[in-house]
């Protein structure tokens, strides 16, 4: 053979062995990968071939799926019920921007890509499964009570079952209609919704990822902590804390909205009443960094939940090292103190069940297409983060905020409540609206919840927003509609 055609057969037959060992090595090895790619346009093609199956409340479907008829693509497209009242919990499923929340979180289950959901049959044929469905804790009416309530307003609510650690609202506004931003060409809609600035306000998850200043609703973590170390024994017993109060380590003056005279030596029940900030403080500063952060953590702070949508960034107590006078300052949440409503519904939770923190969950059971149970969340964790007595004191002083203090508005009749108000600063030199905040419990007839709300516009007399006028009223509402059935 020419010495030339034989070089280049053997050239020819490395190419042809270089081919199919590049051939092997993507279907053996990348091919998983590749299929997984988020890139790879076939996977949310074949997302959308099929109706989705759905999240429910209270026994009935929020989503749902429609045939498409502006894309080839795609089969079919997701519904919403409600969309901007339940998106805070269902997220969106969009052929564009992709899922969130638990349309996220359960992406595999309502696609029926989830091998849970495979019959035998189904893994010999590589079909794709009948999809399941995801069953919320969530109480529509609650839902429905905040959401209306906040109307008007900018903020979120969040409420918890303190009992069983049932999600039974989870609430922002402004929200979305994630039906507008399910199809493949939603463009305008989602433009809308980042807003003119980018930052996306309607989609963001207030209640759930959005930690803030909790300004004096802290003051029950702090309580908490202070008792827990026997540094208040007598909730009613005088405090020998003085007013005017100088912030340790500084000539500051701290005031209290209700003036010195009025906390100048009162007891832990009246202090925390009139919300007076040099008694917190002090705590604070006695107790310092370790004790006050080791009792954050016991209520959720520093630490990511699953709800299971995850609540992260979490809610934050400062680990570095801080000063005498900023640990003083975290006393009364502020410095950089951050929680979200969710967070300070669950130290809430925590007093009114008698200390003990049932882990908090949105969904009760995710399903099979034939209702098969493939998930149960009706058994969860749960841990003493407190002991009873701590949590009894703290429910007495929170009761005199509901009856005698800036609470009054939160009453539900024939109910036990107890609750806290809270104001945060914030921008440079106070620049933006003070954070409005109320934090409550209610019990009645063997039920009882626990609700936080946050009000962002809050432009109006700083003693209004102290005294509950803006949070309270819709904490009640909630309360009301729960305590009611």
């Amino acid at each position: 053979m020419n010495k030339t055609i034989r070089r280049a057969s053997v050239f020819c037959l490395l190419l042809v062995l270089a081919l199919l060992v590049r051939v092997t090595w993507v279907q053996a090895y990348q091919g998983q990968a590749l299929a997984d790619d988020k890139n790879n346009r076939r996977n949310t093609i074949d997302q959308y071939a099929n109706p989705l199956g759905n999240i429910i409340v209270g026994g009935e479907a929020i989503t749902g799926s429609t045939k498409t008829t502006d894309d080839k693509d795609f089969g079919y497209k997701r519904t919403y019920v409600d969309g901007p009242l339940y998106a805070p919990i269902t997220g969106r499923s969009s052929q564009v921007y992709g899922t969130s929340m638990l349309e996220g979180v359960y992406k595999d289950v309502l696609n029926g890509s989830d091998s849970r959901l495979k019959s035998i049959m189904d893994v010999l044929t590589n079909k794709r499964a009948a999809p399941g469905n995801v069953l919320t804790t969530i109480d529509k009416d609650v839902q429905k009570a905040a959401y209306d309530a906040l109307q008007g307003k900018q903020g979120a609510a969040v409420a918890v079952d303190p009992a069983t650690g049932a999600i039974l609202a989870v609430v922002n506004n402004p929200s979305f209609d994630p039906g507008r931003i399910a199809g493949a060409n939603d463009g305008a809609a989602w433009k809308e919704y980042l807003g003119e600035d980018g930052k996306g306000r309607a989609m963001d998850n207030v209640a759930l990822r959005k930690p803030q200043a909790p300004g004096s609703t802290f003051k029950l973590v702090t309580l908490a902590a202070a008792i827990e170390n026997g540094l208040v024994t007598n909730i009613d017993a005088p405090t020998g804390i003085a007013a005017p109060y100088t912030i340790p380590g500084t000539i500051t003056k701290l005031p209290s909205e209700v003036g010195d005279e009025a906390c100048n030596n009162v007891s832990a029940r009246d202090a925390l009443k009139k919300s007076c900030n040099n008694v917190f403080a002090e705590y604070a500063h006695r107790l310092g960094q370790d004790k006050m952060r080791a009792m954050a953590e016991k209520l959720g702070f520093n630490k990511e939940i699953d709800t299971p949508v995850r609540t992260s960034p979490s809610s934050k107590y400062p680990e570095k090292k801080m000063s005498v006078d900023e640990v003083a300052q975290t006393g009364i949440g502020q410095f950089d103190v951050q929680a979200t409503p969710f967070q300070m519904a669950m130290v809430t939770a925590a007093i009114e069940n008698g200390g003990e923190l049932v882990a908090p969950h949105m969904v009760s059971e995710v399903t099979d297409s034939n209702g098969n149970v493939l998930e149960s969340f009706k058994n969860p964790k749960s841990e003493q983060v407190m002991s009873a007595k701590t949590a009894s004191m703290l429910q007495a002083a929170m009761r005199t905020v509901a009856t005698d203090g800036g609470g009054k508005s939160a009453q539900v009749p024939g109910a036990e409540v107890g609750g806290k108000t809270g104001t945060a600063q914030r921008g440079v030199n106070n620049s933006l609206d003070p954070l409005a905040w109320f934090t409550s419990y209610g019990k009645a007839n063997g039920k009882q919840i626990a609700v936080a709300v946050v009000i962002e516009n809050s432009s109006t007399e700083r003693s209004e927003i102290g005294g509950g006028k803006l949070a309270a009223p819709i904490a009640q509402k909630m309360m009301a509609a729960w305590l009611k059935q």
